[in-house]
């Protein structure tokens, strides 16, 4: 039995592949192909096609175990502004140009997309060695400190939803590989407010992040500092986690405005 009213003229594709979001995202679950064909009323190859064309553009994100497909927070990137509205960047970038000028390093905003996350802005460092990515560049949530920053605070059912479907991998001799070390990280952070990424995604590299909340209080991005180790000290941890928290609690005011 169908399960969506969405209809249209001349484009089936489209309309079958809104239906297979609208799908999703009503029923806040994931589902394999066999089960969208069923409950969609679709042809299975239609709804393959369908779903490897959402996955690769970065809208569905299939486990490996399951091979269930779930909506990624890819959303989130169309959803920012372009004219004259406030949106998650402009508001941030007051804050962003106070922490790069306290720290001296570089600044950027992200966002969630399903279990990576994404660079939607940056500043660079004023250092002559300065640490910097590509916009759009993404990472493990478990290895960054802004991926930590934003999990530790979402919803308990949604935090351990996107645990259950992280694979780890080891890309340092710090970095968090079990669901266990990672939920012991993510209620430190929740109890201090900001994370700390020791050289966990990459050799020499650290970071310090907190997230940026709607008015819901669910975490919509975060701003983190990133540089050598070197330069960010264990000692100065609690100091620049100070300074880039209370950035994040003025991006919101912003945001929420």
């Amino acid at each position: 039995m169908a399960a969506t009213k969405t209809t249209g003229k001349g484009v089936p594709n489209l309309c079958r592949g809104m239906a297979v979001l609208e799908y999703l995202a009503t029923h806040n679950r994931s589902a394999t192909i066999t089960e969208l064909a069923e409950r969609l009323d679709y042809p299975t190859a239609s709804v393959f096609r369908i779903t490897a064309a959402l996955e690769d553009m970065g809208y569905l994100s299939r486990d490996p175990a399951t091979k269930a497909y779930a909506l990624t927070n890819q959303f989130l990137l169309l959803g920012q502004p372009q004219g004259r509205d406030r949106g998650l960047v402009e508001a941030a970038l007051p804050a962003m140009r106070a922490v790069r000028k306290k720290t001296g390093e570089t600044t950027q905003l992200c966002c969630l997309v399903d279990r990576d996350v994404v660079i939607l802005e940056q500043l660079l460092a004023t250092h002559p060695f300065k640490y910097s990515v590509d916009l759009g560049a993404r990472c493990p949530v478990y290895s960054c400190a802004p991926g930590k920053a934003m999990v530790a605070f979402m919803p308990d059912d949604a935090r351990e939803e996107l645990i259950g479907r992280l694979r780890f991998k080891k890309f340092t001799e710090n970095t968090i590989t079990t669901r266990e070390a990672f939920r012991r990280e993510l209620d430190e952070i929740r109890a201090c407010g900001y994370a700390i990424d020791r050289a966990e995604g990459l050799e020499g590299i650290r970071c310090i992040a907190a997230p940026i909340r709607d008015r819901h209080g669910l975490p919509v991005g975060s701003i983190t500092i990133a540089g050598p180790s070197a330069r960010i000290r264990e000692a100065d941890d609690t100091r620049i986690g100070k300074i880039v928290a209370e950035a994040c609690a003025k991006a919101e005011q912003n945001y929420n405005a």
